[in-house]
């Protein structure tokens, strides 16, 4: 792990220290997803068959995944996995439920305006199963779809070798009552979902993480007006620990493991108070490394990142506002009190007891977020990424008379004259 000190660094010494690794966006990976696009939309559900025989090496597969193998996965969980999945559902539903925003309606002399939600109509979840699979994202995408109120969610996962999804993805479908759930998986499962096959439905808005390979497919078929909006750009994952003096070196460096084995080109940023605390941090990685089955994936993340030595809370605050990073993690002495001037960050973990695993499963928030610097202007997935918002507007002959004629002034004003019309001639009925 590279070791700077920010003090000792320029504006542009900064910026270079805490760059991520260049996205994946050569020319071969587009031009090779947008072939898997094309093949999609051209050949339908024939074209993901033959492209999941080709990069997954699964024949004769089935895309869709029968009610009664849904049931059956949700039965035959194990206890302690059943009831993991349970609680984590009830969690992130409450804490959504709470993040709610209502309709809002206000009375402007004579003008009723309001603002109003709807859900997304159809929306296609991507649940990854790469290295493993993860039905934790099935949760933290199928719930909010649920209390959005979508009148279809669909979802796709990559086959196993038997050509069926994952058993616990599955499960946790059938617990949030998903019942079009298909075994495709990669670019050819966004493309599916953006465009429509002969049994993939077509989706308005495509949500969830994925490698290099799903995440070009997102930012293709976004920009197309005939396929789907996403729910935010991303890149690979990444962690920031702030560790001071008081931070148990253990914790530390189980966090910064904790994200480095997602992928060799996830990104850990430690920021530390001291000299000693690197050393500590870096002997307990060490240690921890011993015993992680991902032992290897985790060092080649590692290679890469970076300690960022500070010398006091402003110059923390500098560091992980300028890298805006995924997950933030607070392990210092009085926490919260540093919360109010962190102004990017995706999701934010405060205190010794807070792991960033908990916001992956169990917490109650949301672990699809904005990475690579995304989270200056994007948020998490909640309830609001499944609906759209409307504002309504209803005017009284009263309220038509009170501002309508700043509106002809300000449509002269631009030049507009049918505009000013559409409201003077509705004055003049009125006599005015």
């Amino acid at each position: 792990m590279k070791q700077v000190r920010w003090s000792a660094l320029d504006q542009g010494q900064r910026e270079l220290a805490l760059s991520r690794a260049p996205s994946t966006s050569s020319q071969q990976l587009v031009s090779g997803v947008a072939q898997i696009i094309r093949r999609v939309r051209e050949g339908g559900d024939g074209a993901v068959k033959a492209l999941t025989a080709e990069l997954d090496k699964v024949e004769d597969l089935q895309l869709a995944t029968s009610t009664s193998a849904l049931n059956e996965a949700s039965q035959s969980l194990p206890t302690d996995v059943s009831e993991a999945l349970d609680q984590a559902i009830d969690r992130v539903r409450a804490f959504h439920s709470a993040c709610k925003v209502a309709d809002v309606s206000c009375d402007l002399n004579g003008i009723r305006c309001e603002r109003v939600s709807r859900p997304i109509q159809t929306v296609g979840l991507y649940v990854p199963a790469g290295s493993a699979p993860l039905p934790s994202t099935t949760i933290m995408l199928g719930v909010p779809a649920s209390l959005a109120g979508c009148a279809r969610v669909v979802l796709c996962s990559p086959p196993d070798s038997q050509g069926a999804v994952d058993a616990t993805v599955m499960a946790a479908a059938a617990r949030l009552g998903i019942s079009e759930v298909f075994a495709v998986g990669g670019a050819q499962a966004i493309a599916a979902m953006a465009y429509g096959t002969e049994t993939i439905p077509r989706c308005d808005k495509i949500f969830g993480p994925g490698n290099a390979w799903v995440t070009q497919a997102k930012q293709q078929v976004s920009q197309d007006p005939k396929g789907a909006s996403i729910d935010m750009p991303a890149g690979p994952s990444e962690v920031m620990v702030v560790a001071d003096e008081d931070a148990n070196p253990a914790f530390v460096a189980s966090d910064l493991l904790s994200q480095a084995e997602h992928g060799p080109d996830s990104h850990v940023v430690l920021v530390a108070f001291s000299e000693a605390v690197v050393s500590a941090t870096l002997k307990a990685v060490d240690e921890q490394l011993e015993n992680l089955p991902r032992a290897e994936v985790a060092k080649a993340a590692l290679s890469h990142s970076v300690s960022v030595l500070v010398e006091s809370r402003q110059q923390a605050l500098q560091v992980i506002n300028a890298y805006a990073p995924e997950h933030l993690i607070l392990q210092v002495a009085r926490a919260r009190e540093i919360l109010p001037d962190v102004v990017a960050a995706g999701s934010v973990f405060l205190g010794a007891h807070t792991p960033e695993s908990l916001g992956d499963y169990c917490s109650g928030t949301n672990h699809v977020l904005p990475t690579y610097g995304y989270a200056r202007a994007y948020s998490g997935v909640s309830v609001d990424s499944f609906q759209v918002r409307m504002t309504v507007q209803e005017a009284s002959a009263e309220g038509l008379k009170a501002v309508g004629p700043t509106a002809v002034t300000l449509a002269r004003v631009e030049g507009l004259e049918a505009h000013a019309q559409a409201v003077a001639l509705r004055l003049e009925a009125l006599g005015q």
